[in-house]
């Protein structure tokens, strides 16, 4: 199956067939909740006092290695050198554009205007989103920000399309030869986990009219249903990663995320392809949030795992929702934020912690398919 016609390319699916169809969700409607608006808010007022003098936060880079973090440059270093962290940075600048706050007007106009003005800071010269060593992750997060305060802002406005448009050519130059991405441009390994992100923000470019060629999707597709588990007891579920040094060893909570948010962005809705995986994020959310309550696992997993059932909808997503939103809040703390003890830091958390609280309210065109 093709990737529907999101991409560069005319037309519709050619495969009307119920399986191939976008699912149909029936409580599309808005939740608000004073709660729930009273801990985002808090939220946000925290993330304000943390943005630093180049408009950027801070946060740990580095990678996961195991269950642990290997960290590149901590926050000390960053401080030292004036520098942050941009994946971070854009994560928070999603946070606030998904509470309905835009750039020039507004009480958080300014926090937004200065993350636009640091992540094009950081292009001058090159197409590479980077800093304080960070990799591709943060790159398709800064073209995800970018991508939706597009149209937002006056200032350096043919700058930020510019900085837009080469951002995403510098993704789908990275593509390797298994139509896929890792932590770095031309590595010739894949996983999901960096894949989704690159498709994300190439979706999220081509919603504001940049141009993306359908075969990098199509090509992204094949490789995430060549990453299906096609045997034992987690059949149908996902592998991290299926080519080079430990490959189809291992799935998780995260990666069955991200493979299933990975088709609904490349405009592939097929429960015969994302059943299994959607299972295991209905099974798995308990083991994840219990065990793992201050790690980037639950952070990130969850970051993704949210998208795939939300868009599945029914009773499946209104299970999980009910958990997700009663565990972020009870676990914010008194001074507005949420902890990541492993992973970027807590930024980094409560960036993630509000952009959970607000997706099902659709304010950003990303979280929409």
């Amino acid at each position: 199956m093709a990737a529907v016609a999101l991409f560069a390319g005319e037309g519709k699916h050619s495969d009307s067939s119920p399986a191939a169809t976008r699912p149909v969700v029936a409580d599309r409607a808005p939740r608000r909740s004073p709660t729930i608006d009273a801990a985002v808010e808090r939220g946000l007022r925290w993330l304000a006092t943390q943005q630093q003098a180049n408009g950027g936060w801070r946060g740990a880079t580095g990678h996961k290695r195991m269950s642990g973090f290997v960290v590149f440059y901590d926050e000390d270093w960053q401080k030292q050198h004036a520098r942050a962290h941009p994946g971070v940075t854009s994560m928070a600048g999603l946070a606030f554009l998904a509470n309905g706050n835009v750039p020039q007007r507004g009480p958080y106009s300014k926090v937004l205007d200065r993350i636009v003005d640091y992540l094009l800071d950081l292009t001058k010269g090159h197409a590479y989103i980077t800093d304080s060593g960070s990799r591709m992750y943060s790159h398709s997060f800064g073209v995800m920000f970018l991508s939706q305060v597009h149209g937002m802002t006056h200032r350096r406005a043919r700058e930020l399309e510019n900085t837009l448009r080469e951002a995403c050519n510098f993704i789908v130059s990275a593509q390797n030869e298994y139509g896929a991405w890792r932590y770095t441009p031309g590595m010739l390994q894949a996983d999901l986990s960096v894949t989704v992100c690159q498709v994300q923000a190439l979706r999220a470019a081509r919603n504001v009219g940049i141009r993306v060629p359908r075969s990098v999707i199509d090509r992204v597709v094949d490789y995430v249903k060549k990453s299906r588990i096609d045997g034992g007891w987690e059949k149908g579920a996902f592998y991290y990663k299926i080519y080079g040094r430990s490959a189809r060893t291992k799935t998780s909570f995260a990666i069955n995320g991200a493979a299933v948010t990975c088709l609904h962005s490349a405009g592939v809705f097929d429960r015969k392809l994302s059943g299994r995986a959607l299972e295991y994020l209905e099974e798995g959310y308990d083991d994840v949030s219990n065990h793992y309550p201050h790690h980037y696992f639950f952070w990130y997993g969850n970051y993704y795992a949210a998208q795939a059932l939300q868009m599945e909808g029914g009773k499946r997503w209104e299970a999980y929702w009910a958990k997700l939103s009663r565990d972020l809040l009870r676990r914010q703390r008194l001074d507005g934020s949420w902890r990541n003890d492993v992973g970027p830091g807590d930024c980094f958390s409560t960036a993630i912690a509000c952009l959970l609280l607000r997706m099902p309210l659709g304010y950003l065109p990303i979280f929409r398919h």
